[in-house]
């Protein structure tokens, strides 16, 4: 066994408990100096440099500590833990062996040995190791090592098994005398509602979930309340948040969770009077990065970015604020398309320092051999575009001649997540792995090529793909445009948002589907509007149901011209933002000082996608911001029998509209620049008449198009993948 600490340890082991592992590290180092057979001190050196993220060191370390004591259990189960997290399989199995020969009479040993070889698919061989550590574990602790057994099983994404676990967990914790504390059964009840939710099983879940809500513990509610938003169950987080604050007043903390939970809701100015108030408790520091989010969503996108790029430049090479400085250049009126295009290589730049090569992978050089694509995403979820966009794509997708393995780095799961599931060869959960875990997983599966959904946005891997992790890398639909990030060697895109001779706002190649980027062909039934012959004569109504960080100065002039062109004509503006009276005041405040009278404006708040729908029965036509242009809110749209005026821009993001209009063959809705978008407002809206007839007849006209084809479409996707995967095999060949 091991030693235990020892007063010449302590200083050392005082860093080690602050998480100073610098600085412990060092000390434990001098220790080992003076005391070479120091047990204790080479066990904790050895997890230092675990926690430092120093892998190599640190398996060096633990070979020289159990070489020396061959008889220390913890050092034995926790090499075990480190080759595992490195793929190292068997030398961790190893590691768990020798633990269990050490120690027979413990659990912990087993009980990794059967998570592991689960995970190897060894599941008779993982079940007897489970049996074993659930006779060995003490009474007292038998529910906590069905909860882990649970929880090991959620993060390989087998879900039913997970549940069976978590089911034993709470039968033998039932038994426990005494019983558990209020908040440790609320505890396992939101970990028996997520696994529910996984399954679909929403209202049992929700009764579950309905119980945890009596704990009282801080950290238990905040659990709870962020499990609730990951579900979509957004009433009944803010709900809990607000419970928690009212049961800890001076709690910062608390203060600060239901902040951040009033912004993720949309109620921009409670968010920022309760930030002001935690911070009256305590510096909090994610303050500055909260307050760049509420102004992003409220249109305020210059003083976003000027914060996310301050903290990005601070916080070094991997700091988030990177990718979101990049996302809100994408919304700014001050930068030039080569601008925005320059910021985001010099951001990410750093991240391809000592990547891997292309020609270091051992794929078969074949390019008429069955592929494997790998997709990185978060987001099959409800409402997400890349869900909506990529569902009828895996439905039509040739596995014969393409194999398609997810995986997912996201937490949020619904019906959407299950379908995606059934659709693929493989689905794998990735959240719990570090990027160099990943890469391992996938340079095993053999990935030909993988393709990031993400790009700047959540849950996204862009280290991942910097470093490189599989022989050919392309980035599509999750962002809009160039992601600067090294490595990343193909976009998809289409003539017109990466026209000709625009090669150089790009750091990646651009492959061109044939008739536009996106394909809007939605699996759910959103009946197209009766457009009565009433329609032509009530007053004109342009709208847009874009969010409010794409209404940026330049977007508010244009459609304010447009208006005054139009007298008697109003703006409908329908975003999450405007949920928030604050919202509406700052918006309705702009109109007013580019001339537009408040009552011309009507702002909706959010609605569910299929409320959303139908309520482009009250438009009649759709203006696009600039320079974001809207994506999926665009397809929407015209889906619905709108059609959308827009400006064509210089870059991928704003000139998304003008893809769409002329794949759906009207180019007299792209205009050239802002006062030409005004000049057009007003003639395309003088035959009432006609503008009516397009409207009923606009979704007949989309479906009679081949970018409309969404059979077609997932045909040029497969055809575009080989190519990219030709092309490199091509490359290879002729490096010899």
């Amino acid at each position: 066994m091991s030693s235990r600490p020892t007063s010449s340890s302590a200083a050392a082991d005082r860093f080690f408990q602050l998480k100073q592992f610098s600085t412990a590290q060092a000390a434990y180092a001098a220790l080992l100096q003076a005391e070479p057979q120091h047990q204790w001190g080479a066990l904790q050196w050895a997890r230092c440099a675990v926690q430092l993220g120093q892998g190599l060191v640190a398996r060096e370390r633990f070979a020289s500590l159990l070489k020396a004591y061959p008889d220390d259990f913890s050092g034995w189960l926790e090499a075990g833990h480190l080759c595992r997290k490195q793929s190292a399989f068997e030398q961790a199995l190893v590691s768990y062996q020798r633990a269990m020969a050490v120690a027979p009479t413990r659990y912990e040993a087993p009980l990794s040995a059967a998570r592991l070889l689960e995970e190897l698919g060894r599941r008779e061989e993982g079940a007897a190791q489970y049996h074993r550590a659930s006779t060995l574990v003490p009474l007292e602790k038998r529910h906590f090592l069905h909860q882990r057994m649970a929880k090991f099983r959620q993060e390989r994404g087998d879900v039913p098994a997970a549940l069976d676990s978590m089911r034993q967990a709470l039968l033998a914790a039932e038994v426990l005398q005494p019983p558990l504390s209020l908040d440790e059964r609320c505890e396992m009840r939101i970990d028996l509602g997520e696994l529910l939710l996984r399954i679909g099983a929403r209202e049992d879940a929700l009764q579950v979930l309905t119980e945890a809500a009596q704990a009282t513990a801080e950290a238990t509610l905040v659990r709870l309340a962020e499990t609730s938003f990951r579900f979509n169950l957004w009433q009944e987080s803010q709900a809990v948040l607000k419970r928690n604050a009212q049961l800890h007043p001076s709690s910062a903390s608390a203060l600060w969770n239901l902040a951040h939970g009033y912004a993720e809701t949309w109620e921009l100015d409670l968010a920022l009077s309760t930030l002001a108030r935690a911070e009256a408790i305590a510096p909090q520091p994610g303050a500055r990065s909260l307050r760049a989010s509420v102004a992003g969503r409220l249109g305020e996108i210059d003083k976003a970015l000027a914060i996310y790029t301050e903290l990005a430049r601070h916080e070094g090479p991997l700091s988030k604020m990177r990718s979101s400085a990049a996302m809100a250049s994408l919304y700014s009126d001050r930068l030039t398309p080569q601008a925005v295009a320059t910021l985001h290589r010099e951001l990410f730049a750093p991240l391809g320092e000592g990547a891997r090569k292309p020609e270091s992978f051992a794929n078969a050089r074949d390019p008429r051999k069955r592929l494997r694509l790998g997709l990185v995403t978060a987001d099959f979820h409800h409402q997400h575009p890349v869900n909506i966009f990529m569902q009828p794509v895996l439905a039509r997708w040739s596995p014969e001649d393409i194999e398609i393995m997810v995986y997912f780095t996201g937490v949020s799961y619904d019906d959407q997540t299950l379908l995606a599931q059934r659709r693929v060869s493989r689905w794998v959960e990735v959240t719990t792995l570090n990027d160099a875990q990943l890469a391992r997983r996938i340079e095993d599966d053999g990935i030909d090529v993988l393709l990031d959904l993400a790009g700047h946005t959540g849950q996204q891997r862009m280290p991942l793909f910097a470093q490189r992790a599989a022989p050919v890398q392309a980035t599509f639909l999750g962002y809009p445009g160039s992601t600067g990030v090294p490595n990343i060697d193909w976009i998809l895109a289409d003539h017109v948002v990466a026209p000709e001779g625009s090669e150089a706002l790009f750091s990646e190649q651009v492959m061109r589907l044939p008739h536009a980027v996106f394909c809007f062909s939605p699996e759910a039934d959103y009946p197209l509007p009766a457009f009565p012959a009433e329609t032509a004569s009530r007053p004109l109504t342009f709208a847009s149901f874009n969010n409010v960080s794409k209404l940026t100065p330049r977007t508010l002039s244009m459609w304010a011209q447009v208006l005054k062109a139009l007298p008697q004509a109003r703006l409908l503006l329908k975003a999450p933002s405007f949920k928030d009276e604050a919202a509406k005041r700052l918006f309705g405040a702009r109109f007013q000082d580019l001339g537009v009278a408040m009552e011309r404006i009507e702002f909706r708040g959010p609605s569910g996608l299929t409320d959303m729908m139908a309520e482009y029965a009250d438009v009649d036509i759709a203006l696009d911001p600039a320079p974001y242009n809207g994506g999926t809110t665009s397809l929407q749209a015209l889906w619905m029998g709108v059609p959308v005026l827009t400006v064509a821009g210089g870059h991928f993001v704003s000139r998304m509209g003008a893809s769409f209009m002329q794949a759906a063959g009207l180019p007299e809705w792209v205009a050239s620049d802002d006062a030409d978008l005004v000049r057009r407002a007003v003639a395309l809206s003088q035959d009432r008449k006609a503008l009516l007839q397009l409207k009923r007849g606009l979704r007949q006209r989309l479906l009679a198009l081949p970018a409309w084809d969404i059979n077609v479409y997932a045909r040029n996707m497969q055809s575009a993948v080989r190519k990219m995967w030709a092309t490199w095999v091509g490359a290879q060949q002729r490096r010899g």
